[in-house]
């Protein structure tokens, strides 16, 4: 039953976010730099990323993907060995792979991570898409769920003293 969650959730973000950088590679005719939609607080707009969180080791360009891509297939292994931290944290990981699979996917069809929500309200941010959100939101719940896990234990192991 939590595999069939996994990969409904899987899926669902992957799909979604694929359906999402098509539309807009489409829409901007793969011109990267085209705005779609422009207001004060932030624009939508075609960006190539070609490396990763902030153009961070967009130096290594073409083997960046394959990097990625042994990382992502190590973690798995590492999850598959630890398969019940796996399947505690189910939702995370799924929001975790479907994002960064996804993001892997764009750099072997578009030559880098399709991105397009700029932010620029107050403080101007790195352009960014639906895969990277979900990414965090993942990570997120993930460490919410270890701390709660550490502050339980700490609660448990005082109480026993």
């Amino acid at each position: 039953m939590e595999l069939k969650k996994f990969f409904l959730i899987f899926f669902s973000v992957f799909f979604l976010d694929q359906c999402i950088k098509f539309f807009f590679y489409s829409y901007c005719n793969g011109v990267e730099g085209r705005i779609v939609w422009e207001s004060q607080i932030f624009s939508l707009l075609l960006v190539f990323n070609k490396g990763v969180a902030f153009s961070f080791l967009s130096f290594l360009g073409g083997f960046l993907k394959f990097i990625q891509l042994f990382a992502i297939i190590f973690v798995a292994f590492i999850l598959y060995k630890q398969k019940e931290f796996f399947l505690q944290n189910i939702v995370a990981f799924a929001c975790i792979f479907a994002g960064g699979i996804s993001n892997l996917l764009d750099r072997f069809v578009y030559g880098g991570v399709v991105d397009y929500v700029y932010w620029h309200y107050y403080f101007e941010f790195a352009v960014f898409n639906f895969a990277d959100v979900v990414i965090d939101l993942g990570a997120g719940l993930l460490l919410l769920r270890v701390f709660r896990g550490y502050s339980n234990q700490s609660v448990s192991s005082s109480a026993k003293k």
